[in-house]
Formats: C-alpha cells, structure tokens, sequence
C-alpha cells in the first residue's frame, strides 16, 4: 500500500475512494497509484478515465474521500471494462462493518446529489 502524506496534510493512499459534486452527479475516483508527487485517479463509472493530479489540487478542487475501502466492479458488461479491471488485492465479498458495505458494493456518496 501506497501512501502519500504533504506537510501534515490527510495521508492519502492507494485503493482509497474519492468524490466529487459535478453540476449533474455525484462522481466518484478510485486512488491506483500513488507517488511522491502524483496522485493517479480511475473514475468508477468509468474505468478507461484516469487522470493525474496531486494532493493539494485534489483537497482544493472540492474533492473528499468517501471511502477507505476498495470497490470491485462484479457487473463488468463490455470488454473494455473487463480489460481495465484489475486483480482485487481481497475477496470482492469482503464485509467491511465500518464502511457498512461489501468491497463489491458501490460506496454511498458523503452528500446528496444536487440535482436528482
């Protein structure tokens, strides 16, 4: 496991979830790689869309972690998303009772989305 810590700044580490309110939904971003300077972002719904950036731009975009544990997409449908998915490093049914879900579940977004 990855971990990425600035000046005191929350630490942040690899298989972490992060979200995001756009103007439509909420969007969320799995953590895969994370480097001294770089923090290299999976959007969920979207397993091909992988962005960099780093820890201070993420906290001051608006984004915030929403999950700690790792979320599995079982429902693969096409192959590019069966392509993209990586080895799960645990069971994908691995109950997490503090997180209230399994690894397989879609984490519940933090806030409501503004528009639904």
């Amino acid at each position: 496991m990855h971990i990425l810590s600035v000046g005191g700044i929350v630490a942040i580490y690899t298989g972490e979830i992060y979200g995001k309110q756009t103007a439509s939904k909420f969007v969320m971003y799995n953590v895969l790689k994370v480097s001294k300077q770089l923090v290299t972002l999976q959007n969920i719904d979207n397993p091909l869309s992988l962005f960099e950036t780093t820890e201070q731009k993420l906290s001051a975009s608006g984004y915030i972690r929403v999950s700690q544990t790792p979320f599995i997409d079982l429902e693969s449908t096409t192959p590019k998303r069966r392509k993209a998915a990586k080895k799960p490093t645990r069971c994908p049914l691995t109950f997490d009772f503090l997180e209230d879900r399994a690894d397989s579940e879609r984490p519940a977004p933090i806030m409501q989305d503004l528009f639904s």
